[in-house]
């Protein structure tokens, strides 16, 4: 065996740990065509409001005026809400109520949905943008400006805008979970697609009180909630005996996309529901969601 003075072998190993280092410096490979990825920065949302108790009371007696004047008991049972099944409260939540009164029955519903993105180049924001526009198109509404990763594939073609249709779920990865209810489908009526405007102002000055179909605003694209937002007013199918209409509110802030839906069906077949009304209310309580997001 042949031997190898000492100084000769130190030397050897200064050399063999100086070359290890150069190739690993500041924690880069040195292997040529090796790309740095800087990861997306998370959604500003970590976690999603209770949604039963999102809604105060007071407004919940202002949206089911039917409610206030049930017995004890059953008014908070409707008070209380009927949470949506889910099997991640950290990603989505929904509550329900439903109340009768004389002259109509009204119902509310309300869901969050916390996007996650899993690819390290798509921030959680980005990725919420896209469920937005899906649903936006599944509305038969287009903002003029689409973000998000996928805004090209989402953009389509006007034809393409009006024929609506429902936020199929790609698994919870993408965040792009199907509604509990179904997204508005733009070919339940006519008149429920009506060309995109802009909200005139965020609600109006109060109820017309007819519901007659030149009072009624169409649905559209709406300003000053959140980061990005439409209303869809659908009234009922065409041959339906029953009158009923159904306004829904859907919001963008940040990672959390919130839907509203606010619907009435009047007692009577004659009767037919205040869509400036039911509008109006819509709009004002998704204002206070993005309120308490945000708080």
């Amino acid at each position: 065996m042949a031997y190898v003075p000492g100084v000769a072998l130190l030397a050897a190993l200064v050399v063999g740990c100086s070359a290890g280092a150069d190739s690993n410096v500041n924690g880069v490979d040195s292997k040529a065509g090796s790309p740095t990825v800087t990861p997306a920065p998370p959604g500003k949302y970590l976690t999603l409001p209770a949604p039963c108790r999102a809604v105060p009371r007071s407004t919940l007696k202002d949206l089911l005026p039917g409610a206030a004047e049930l017995p004890g008991d059953q008014q908070e049972k409707v008070f209380r809400g009927t949470a949506a099944v889910t099997y991640d409260t950290d990603r989505k939540v929904g509550c329900s109520w439903k109340a009768d009164a004389p002259d109509a029955t009204r119902s509310l519903s309300i869901d969050f949905e916390r996007v996650v993105s899993y690819d390290p180049t798509v921030s959680d924001d980005d990725r919420a943008d896209t469920v937005y526009a899906k649903k936006e198109k599944a509305a038969g509404l287009s903002s003029s400006a689409t973000t998000g990763p996928d805004a090209e594939k989402n953009a389509g073609t006007p034809g393409e805008k009006s024929k609506g249709g429902a936020d199929k779920s790609k698994g919870s990865g993408d965040g792009e979970s199907e509604d509990a209810a179904g997204d508005a489908s733009a070919s339940a009526d006519p008149s429920s697609t009506a060309s995109p405007s802009k909200d005139p102002g965020a609600g109006g000055t109060g109820s017309s009180g007819s519901g007659s179909p030149e009072d009624t605003l169409p649905s559209r694209i709406l300003d000053n909630l959140g980061d990005a937002a439409f209303l869809q007013d659908q009234p009922n199918r065409a041959g339906s005996t029953a009158q009923h209409r159904t306004v829904s509110v859907v919001f963008r802030t940040s990672n959390v996309v919130v839907t509203v839906r606010y619907a009435e069906q009047p007692a009577l077949v004659t009767q037919v529901s205040d869509s400036r009304e039911l509008q109006e209310k819509a709009q004002a309580l998704a204002r206070k969601l993005a309120e308490t997001i945000s708080e």
